[in-house]
């Protein structure tokens, strides 16, 4: 993965911003600039997140590098403030009130254990984030989540399996499929604030 500096992480977390602002006044896509475009010119998956007053407010996000980080930074902060469904869209007026923070992750890989209760002990909360795959879907948590909410590793599986529309305990089956990633995660201290790099 490309290292990603302090000032990569301003310039997305700022991007992310601005790209929502835009399409929200205008309805518009912005055209991104050849710095931005070369600066980030790698694939890599990427989620950016926005919350309100603490709360979550939007959340979308590609997790496989199959296309190109600037595009898709510009489709995941579009898609998080317009079209999470578990949301109505974010107003103009509300992004004074709204914090944005970007997620850079690094390619999902399979977990290989010979016995899936092997996976709390080859996880790790703070560093990993997961996707579950069984027979009807798939879920993802980002890293950050589990440490928000102080789970252990079985708790963070059994949650990413519910977040798959998943029983809790589907990671125990054979036929599951666990993946990890990492995430470089930057985001605003308050809205519109300045831009850090977040150590889980």
């Amino acid at each position: 993965m490309n290292p990603i500096s302090d000032y990569d992480g301003e310039v997305l977390v700022r991007t992310a911003r601005t790209a929502v602002t835009e399409y929200l006044k205008t309805g518009k896509r912005m055209e991104l600039s050849g710095e931005i475009k070369s600066r980030f010119s790698f694939n890599s998956g990427i989620f950016v997140t926005l919350n309100k007053d603490k709360d979550l407010r939007g959340c979308i996000g590609f997790p496989t590098p199959d296309r190109k980080l600037y595009q898709s930074l510009l489709d995941a902060a579009i898609a998080s403030a317009t079209e999470d469904p578990r949301f109505p869209p974010v107003k103009h007026d509300e992004l004074t009130k709204i914090s944005f923070e970007v997620t850079v992750l690094t390619p999902p890989e399979v977990i290989k254990v010979q016995n899936p209760s092997e996976y709390p002990k080859v996880i790790k909360v703070g560093r990993d984030g997961l996707v579950v795959r069984w027979e009807f879907g798939s879920g993802l948590l980002l890293p950050q989540v589990p440490v928000e909410y102080r789970w252990n590793e079985e708790e963070f599986l059994s949650h990413t399996c519910q977040k798959a529309g998943a029983p809790k305990d589907c990671w125990k089956q054979k036929s599951t499929m666990v993946l990890r990633f990492e995430g470089i995660v930057f985001k605003e201290t308050n809205p519109n604030g300045s831009v850090i790099r977040v150590n889980l």
